[in-house]
């Protein structure tokens, strides 16, 4: 802590350390949902089909060090390309920090329990499915508020 204030208070995206960067996730599991972009009109949709390493009910990564191994379209957040991460959830802390918006009340890091994403219907626990055949990808397009 500096002055009182948190390290996302205080700290750019690129002047946080690992152990920093990676305490930002909130564990809600949606940027493990399949999306899928329509070439007409280039839009961006979720899905509830979860990423096969999702682990639906605490919505953490089952291999989450060695991800890429098993999933190689996954994508690994840097702060130096920010610009490429249209497709994070709304809530995102990444997202939020940075477009210059606080934590939510809900954010472990606020709450003090990672409990806490879930308790507030924030997390994909209870919304996902396991994956699903591509072809029907249509079938569970879903337009969450906190997406």
């Amino acid at each position: 802590m500096k002055n009182g204030q948190n390290f996302w208070e205080t700290k750019n995206l690129s002047e946080m350390t690992d152990e920093e960067w990676e305490a930002l996730c909130d564990g809600c599991g949606k940027c493990c949902l399949e999306k899928y972009v329509f070439e007409k009109g280039n839009t961006l949709v979720f899905t509830c089909i979860a990423c096969r390493l999702l682990d639906r009910k605490s919505c953490r990564c089952r291999h989450y060090k060695d991800r890429h191994r098993y999933v190689p379209e996954c994508s690994p957040l840097r702060f130096d390309k920010f610009k490429e991460y249209y497709w994070l959830p709304k809530t995102c802390a990444y997202r939020l920090l940075n477009e210059g918006k606080s934590l939510p009340e809900w954010h472990p890091l606020i709450s003090g329990t990672p409990a806490s994403v879930h308790a507030a219907g924030m997390s994909a626990a209870g919304r996902c499915v396991p994956p699903q055949p591509e072809t029907d990808f249509q079938k569970y397009i879903v337009e969450w508020d906190d997406l």
